[in-house]
């Protein structure tokens, strides 16, 4: 059984939202370190071994907007460089202390080395590239004023610090033209933005930004059936998806490895892929390192050209790889968002699925498997949208209890 992570609504006399987050640990099948490769099943179905004979990600930096990552993991070690510490000075630490492990966890999805136990530990999709942490506040931290403005200061520091890649594995219902200029400027200085959509697909499907802000890309989550997970939210800003279900990875916690499921995962994978297209394409800009993500997508089985469920479809960087086609215009952003936002104004949280959503990608990598059923992700404000993260001990599992967040 797996872990559950939710931003959850506090109350609060500021009308625009006063949020918190809270890390529900639940117990875990104990997991030898030597077989924690085997359990990696995404890893075979996205056929990684054959994806790093010509990439790893070298070259690439990758920013973790979170919840801080630990350069000692022993996945991590040699990955992380000195990022930014958005918590105020009364929290210890800076932003290689992380205040619950879900930041740590969503680095080790995307560079994992599995040096653990001397080569037995958990990998990363891109285990070449770099990890920037950019930690943000809890909601102790701030008096439930984090939100769109501690996002706008992150993303903007990430595109400053030369990250091509943003994963925002977070977010909340709240959106702000300060949120939407700092994804346009990212996106001005050659980054792409990644967030997940939420984990709160059965209780309201609230729409969560930054995945819905123009500009970012909105990543969902499926499981090992290839439909999207019962907790991943649909609607229109559901851009692509990546597997979110049943995931082992290096996290915190004494052991260093972790198994969570959610979109924060699946968001985490869709980074990675982008990493590693641009590590072998250095010279291609971010638009054209998107558009070939869309270009050889597994794509919902309907023929329809996307759904609410699944986006465009199912990220699969293998065939990126091998026959990108056509990377198009370098200055062309390639979805239609943010020309849209010019005329529309932005999603409603009660967006609807279409009639094709759950639908399963065609031609995709992932093997079909017997389903399983998704937890949801709560009744929230704040989606912590990775679920968060039972320590895979020797002999049981540590459950983790996170301090609580907020928003403006």
């Amino acid at each position: 059984m797996s872990a559950r992570n939710t931003w959850r609504r506090a109350s609060g006399a500021v009308a625009s939202a006063v949020t918190g987050l809270l890390l529900l640990g639940a117990t875990a099948t104990p997991v030898h370190a030597a077989s924690t490769r085997s359990q990696q099943w995404h890893l075979d179905a996205m056929h990684a071994e054959e994806m790093w004979r010509t990439s790893t990600g070298k070259g690439i930096t990758v920013a973790v907007i979170d919840t801080g990552v630990d350069p000692d993991n022993p996945d991590l070690k040699g990955r992380v460089l000195d990022g930014k510490d958005l918590a105020p000075s009364s929290r210890s630490g800076d932003e290689h202390t992380d205040y619950d492990g879900h930041g740590t966890g969503m680095a080790g999805l995307i560079a994992g080395t599995g040096a653990y136990d001397g080569g037995n530990g958990a990998f990363g999709l891109a285990p070449g590239a770099k990890i920037l942490p950019v930690r943000m506040p809890a909601d102790s931290d701030t008096n439930g004023f984090a939100g769109p403005s501690y996002f706008s200061k992150a993303i903007r520091y990430a595109a400053d610090a030369g990250a091509e890649v943003i994963n925002i594995s977070m977010g909340g219902r709240l959106n702000s033209p300060q949120l939407t200029a700092a994804v346009k400027y990212a996106l001005d200085h050659g980054s792409l933005v990644f967030a997940a959509v939420g984990n709160d697909g059965e209780k309201g499907n609230p729409v969560e930004y930054p995945a819905a802000t123009p500009g970012v890309v909105g990543v969902a989550a499926v499981g090992k059936n290839l439909r999207g997970t019962a907790e991943s939210e649909s609607g229109s800003q559901v851009d692509m998806a990546a597997p979110g279900e049943d995931m082992v990875h290096a996290c915190g916690g004494e052991t260093g490895l972790c198994r969570s499921h959610g979109t924060s995962d699946a968001t985490a994978l869709a980074a990675a892929s982008a990493a590693l297209i641009w590590s072998k394409h250095p010279t291609w800009t971010n638009n054209q390192i998107l558009r070939v993500l869309l270009n050889t997508i597994g794509a919902p089985t309907d023929g329809a050209k996307r759904n609410d469920s699944i986006g465009y479809g199912i990220v699969r960087p293998r065939i990126a790889l091998q026959n990108p086609g056509n990377p198009g215009p370098a200055g062309e952003y390639p979805l239609p968002d943010l020309a849209a936002a010019r005329t529309s104004p932005s999603p409603g949280s009660n967006a609807s699925a279409s009639s094709a959503a759950g639908a399963p990608a065609k031609g995709d990598d992932l093997p079909v498997a017997v389903a399983s059923s998704g937890d949801s992700g709560g009744s929230v404000l704040w989606i912590g949208l990775g679920v968060g993260a039972a320590v895979l001990a020797g002999g049981g599992a540590v459950a983790f209890l996170a301090r609580r967040r907020r928003q403006a």
